[in-house]
């Protein structure tokens, strides 16, 4: 059995990104490390080996280190952007004239208006998709149920939260179209309503008061209120990216808040002329408690730091990067040194991460004492 010493200096370098790439990379991918054996074996043209492990090496390695364990985090650090997270657009749903707007920045709730057309306001409720139709008894879906849960929490009752619009839900929308402002018709009209998981935040004015407008004319973007930062990674770190997976944001002041991934968009920017597109991951991790939205209520806008951990290994047996060697049998292995003697051991390796690889085989146990190159 021969081997060959795998540096992490033999690994592929990953190319330079701009801006928001991963900065502190923390981790060697395991595909890396196989590539780079690949290439050992080609450069060096191993071979002869009895693939039965155990195999006496030549002398013994210049430096030692012992097997440790510890638990290894797979995790990187990013470039983000602290602000209120992925913009919206409310757009106009019918021809008309823009007569009101907000100002930039107010902060709206539920049954509210957002904006008004033709005199018409336009209210905000609260719904996890953007209404599509116009409502009216006999009709049935989700949005119905979401439009019933906004009238109930508004104060208004005589009919049954569901997802059926009733003769009983009519008269509660007639009613509830009195107190804003519209012609009492018991249907909610495509355009007079705006959904959205919450309260919103607006951020910006696509339409000034006066404007003409048609259907699909952005009025205006809005975001939720809660603070929440925004990443862009590569589309290689898209194993960082997992909903629900929890990350620590480190604000300019250095103090560091909890966070959650909440939402993962895949983007495909166009690519100039004879180049291939370029695919980027777009991340919203949301701020989770009271104790991180007040720490980050001190910063309009800031650029923040996230650690993203994609895996996490406790108390497994690990050695240097520099530890492993490419057997010409194929797979790992590490010099085992004892008694004034060293052998190649066979080992299965798991996650890398900060320089160590997890290791594990016949004869490997913590404070066992393996070769490391110079």
């Amino acid at each position: 059995m021969t081997a060959e010493p795998l540096t992490e200096e033999r690994a592929p370098e990953k190319r330079r990104r701009p801006r928001r790439r991963p900065r502190r990379r923390t981790v060697l991918a395991l595909g890396a490390v196989v590539a780079a054996g690949a290439a050992a074996v080609a450069t060096f043209g191993f071979g002869g080996g009895d693939g039965k492990g155990g195999a006496r090496a030549a002398g013994l390695p210049p430096n030692t280190t012992k097997v440790t364990k510890q638990t290894l985090k797979d995790s990187e650090t990013a470039d983000g952007s602290l602000g209120y997270g992925q913009a919206a657009a409310a757009s106009a749903r019918a021809a008309g004239t823009v007569t009101a707007l907000p100002d930039t920045g107010d902060r709206i709730t539920r049954g509210k208006e957002l904006y008004e057309v033709d005199s018409r306001p336009v209210v905000l409720m609260y719904g996890a998709k953007p209404a599509y139709r116009t409502l009216s008894a006999g009709m049935e879906g989700k949005d119905v149920l979401w439009l019933e849960r906004n009238l109930r929490a508004l104060g208004y009752d005589g009919f049954t939260v569901d997802d059926e619009y009733t003769s009983d839900t009519a008269d509660a929308v007639a009613e509830w179209q009195d107190d804003v402002g519209l012609a009492e018709t018991g249907n909610v009209e495509l355009g007079s309503v705006v959904f959205a998981p919450g309260a919103v935040r607006v951020d910006g004015l696509q339409a000034g008061v006066g404007d003409a407008v048609t259907p699909g004319r952005k009025i205006l973007t809005y975001t939720g209120t809660d603070k929440a930062v925004t990443v862009e990674l590569e589309s290689d770190d898209l194993r960082l990216a997992r909903e629900g997976a929890a990350v620590d944001v480190e604000l300019p002041d250095g103090s560091v808040a909890r966070g959650v991934v909440d939402e993962v968009t895949t983007v495909i920017e166009p690519a100039a002329q004879g180049q291939d597109p370029k695919t980027k991951v777009e991340v919203t991790v949301a701020l989770k408690g009271d104790k991180a939205q007040k720490a980050a209520a001190r910063y309009v806008l800031a650029a923040v730091d996230v650690t993203f951990t994609a895996g996490t290994r406790k108390d497994v047996l690990t050695v240097p990067v520099a530890a492993l060697v490419a057997l010409s049998e194929g797979g790992f292995g590490v010099e085992v040194v004892s008694g004034g003697t060293s052998s190649y051991v066979p080992v299965k390796v798991g996650l890398f991460a900060g320089g160590k690889v997890e290791v594990s085989g016949a004869g490997i146990a913590e404070g066992t004492v393996v070769g490391v190159p110079k």
